[in-house]
């Protein structure tokens, strides 16, 4: 299992070389200065790939851009309207020039307006520590009382509603634009912050798109783009929904395996792959991700390592961000999976044995309190996190090599 760590670029508060002393092997990053829908230039590429190779002090680092994560797909390609094909086009222009620059992994997500969502960024935990929460019943407060999306309340049980309304009664002004704030802010460090105004412009944009027009979209952009990734050699890897179920009404097709069974029989190649993310799909308790990794191992091309604590009082439900080895998924049993799929890839010889993974939203400690991280990319949580499941997957790659046995384990 390759060792990486995700990096904002030159605004990042975490410098390469804390990156190489964290022990990370490689970067995933992305070029979040260009539009979405527009083409990532070798010339915009490279500049990325120098930075990740140099150092504070100027000399040489060890690291180099090993995934893209994301190529976003834009909205107008989701939609199919507008620009959508001239999207596509550029799509596709933008596989040759990272393939170009000797980069095979694209991760990339197709959820609607919004990627990650979370309705606390620096939730306090007892033990001092910060995290990110995503709270349903302060989601609805948000949706029904402060969107005031037509029909919110459609989407929502009669406790949700109830307790969302005896929640706004009791919110400050400062309490329903800290809330705001934190669920229109987009995908940390991308270009695109959105007010409430632009928020509902696009759910406009969606009206009459349910889950299986979505799904044919989806399908439709992969049969526009998988010939070019085969063609260069290249591995796109779909990021499933976070969280796994509706949010605004909105249609979300890849929160189980079911949906990534339809999404590989659909455009069936091995460069239509999965990011198998433990976090994201952890946070719906009826998703087995060791099973999945054994079942879907042979497409899974990155993984995200994390862990979510959920709030079972509550459904779809709760959560927020745990300790990597603490949560809804059994992180050893996941880990466990993944190794034998290396095993399994060797053994038939494929050159992408080594699964790249990297620790994900750590919680905010130490010295990470007093920093301004991007949420959920603090230094030392994400050190602790990719700390611990280093320490994991040595153990068991010493159990499959038969230094360790189960006994002494």
């Amino acid at each position: 299992m390759k060792q990486t760590w995700r990096w904002f670029g030159e605004h990042d508060n975490v410098a390469i070389d804390e990156i190489e002393q964290a022990g990370a092997s490689g970067i995933v990053t992305a070029l979040h200065h260009i539009d979405n829908g527009e083409v990532w230039s070798s010339s915009e590429i490279e500049k990325r790939q120098q930075l990740i190779a140099t150092r504070k002090n100027g000399g040489p680092s060890s690291l180099k851009w090993d995934v893209v994560e994301s190529l976003p797909v834009s909205e107008d390609i989701k939609k199919q309207d507008n620009d959508w094909r001239r999207h596509i086009d550029n799509y596709k222009l933008s596989l040759e020039n990272l393939a170009a620059a000797g980069l095979e992994t694209i991760c990339y997500n197709f959820m609607p307006i919004l990627d990650w969502t979370r309705t606390d960024l620096s939730w306090p935990l007892p033990n001092g520590a910060r995290c990110m929460r995503f709270d349903y019943t302060n989601f609805a407060v948000f949706d029904i009382h402060i969107l005031a999306r037509s029909g919110a309340t459609e989407n929502y049980d009669d406790a949700i509603i109830e307790s969302a309304a005896q929640k706004f009664a009791t919110m400050d002004d400062a309490s329903k634009i800290q809330l705001t704030n934190n669920l229109v802010a987009g995908l940390p460090g991308a270009n695109q912050k959105l007010t409430l105004s632009d928020l509902q412009l696009l759910l406009d944009g969606y009206h009459g798109i349910d889950e299986n027009r979505f799904r044919k979209n989806h399908y439709a952009f992969l049969e526009e783009v998988i010939p070019t990734a085969e063609r260069l050699g290249m591995r796109l890897c779909c990021h499933p929904d976070d969280p796994p179920f509706s949010l605004l009404g909105l249609p979300r097709t890849m929160s189980t395996e079911q949906d990534y069974r339809l999404l590989m029989e659909a455009v069936d190649s091995p460069a239509n792959g999965i990011t198998l993310c433990s976090g994201s799909l952890g946070a719906n308790k009826d998703n087995d991700l060791p099973g999945m990794m054994e079942r879907l191992g042979d497409r899974v091309h990155f993984l995200h390592l994390r862990n979510v604590v959920l709030d079972v009082q509550q459904t779809p439900g709760s959560f927020y961000e745990g300790e990597h080895l603490s949560g809804n998924t059994d992180m050893v049993a996941l880990i466990d999976a993944v190794l034998n799929e290396e095993n399994r890839r060797k053994k038939a010889g494929r050159k992408d044995w080594n699964i790249p993974f990297r620790p994900d939203h750590g919680q905010d400690i130490l010295d990470d309190l007093n920093r301004s991280a991007q949420p959920g990319y603090p230094a030392i949580g994400r050190l602790k996190g990719l700390a611990e499941l280093r320490g994991v997957i040595s153990a068991l790659e010493a159990v499959i090599s038969g230094k360790l046995t189960v006994s002494q384990s």
